[in-house]
């Protein structure tokens, strides 16, 4: 038995939870995890899985391996990544999780110079507003603005968004330019983001000079997806709060008018998320490392390419 492997693939059936997952990430045969798995039970002799037709659950004596082999596992990555740094270029697969607009306006505008620096990298890029599960998906990190209330995970403060908020002319123009935020509960129409994880319509904040001032007045229409949020401002169906960068062209050309600019809320922070008990790769870390280094500048607005 290659006791190292055969941890690896529990570690990564724990994390994944599924054979099935687990082995497509590793990209082994579905065989392949299960035997590296029970000789790994039988070498130390207990019971590290109880295995049914619809789940995989860790045993009391699986959760205290996988405590103790995913520290092995890290010491071990660890080792490995400092003589990858003087022999060469990281190598091997990304997943990486984010939300529409960041990935539109800042991620992938970004990744030209990531890739040219590292072009044994592959990513795969999940694009969506949901909130993901980085051990069951098999995701490496997650790029999320807002508050975090996940201890579970590490979180890397990589910058904060001013936010704006605009309606088109024609918009304004129906309906009046409001003066004050109370305005925009009287015959206003908000277009509001909701939650994808509980459905709840974000409040619309206001700041000024240590004022702080929410509206949570009934929205014209909710949208839980942060491009539909933005294209339905667009199409004037009414106001809405957003990052300034991802506004910033429809600001410039017109089609946008911010409203209430002395009322802009606070900075919107952003963090990279990745699993505490999952160990770090090299290919991760060098990601990690470019992401606080160019993220900043470009949710401020300051980098224009």
């Amino acid at each position: 038995m290659d006791q190292l492997l055969a941890m690896r693939a529990f570690a990564r059936v724990v994390e994944a939870g599924s054979f099935t997952r687990a082995a497509e990430s590793l990209d082994v045969p579905n065989a392949t995890m299960s035997k590296l798995v029970q000789e790994l039970e039988a070498h130390l002799g207990v019971r590290l899985l109880q295995r049914t037709t619809r789940k995989v659950t860790v045993t009391p004596e699986g959760q205290d391996y996988y405590a103790k082999a995913t520290r092995i596992l890290e010491d071990l990555q660890d080792i490995d990544a400092s003589f990858n740094v003087a022999r060469g270029k990281p190598r091997g697969n990304l997943r990486i999780d984010v939300g529409g607009l960041t990935a539109r306006d800042v991620l992938i505008p970004l990744l030209p110079d990531f890739m040219a620096r590292y072009p044994d990298i592959r990513i795969d890029l999940g694009v969506a507003d949901r909130t993901v599960d980085l051990i069951s998906e098999s995701v490496d990190c997650v790029i999320r603005g807002g508050p975090l209330d996940n201890s579970s995970l590490v979180a890397r403060h990589i910058g904060d968004a001013v936010m704006v908020t605009c309606a088109t002319p024609a918009y304004l123009r129906r309906f009046g330019v409001p003066a004050y935020p109370e305005e925009l509960k009287n015959g206003h129409q908000l277009v509001s983001y909701v939650s994808s994880q509980n459905g709840r319509a974000m409040p619309f904040r206001f700041q000024r000079d240590g004022e702080k001032i929410e509206i949570k007045a009934d929205h014209r229409i909710g949208v839980n997806e942060s491009n539909a949020h933005f294209a339905a401002a667009r199409a004037g169906l009414g106001i809405i709060q957003t990052f300034a960068h991802s506004a910033r062209s429809a600001l410039q050309d017109g089609s946008l008018v911010e409203i209430l600019a002395q009322w802009r809320p606070g900075s919107y922070p952003f963090h990279v998320v990745y699993p505490r008990n999952r160990y770090v790769t090299h290919r991760l870390r060098v990601f990690l490392d470019w992401l606080l280094e160019h993220f900043p500048d470009k949710v401020r607005g300051t980098d224009e390419n």
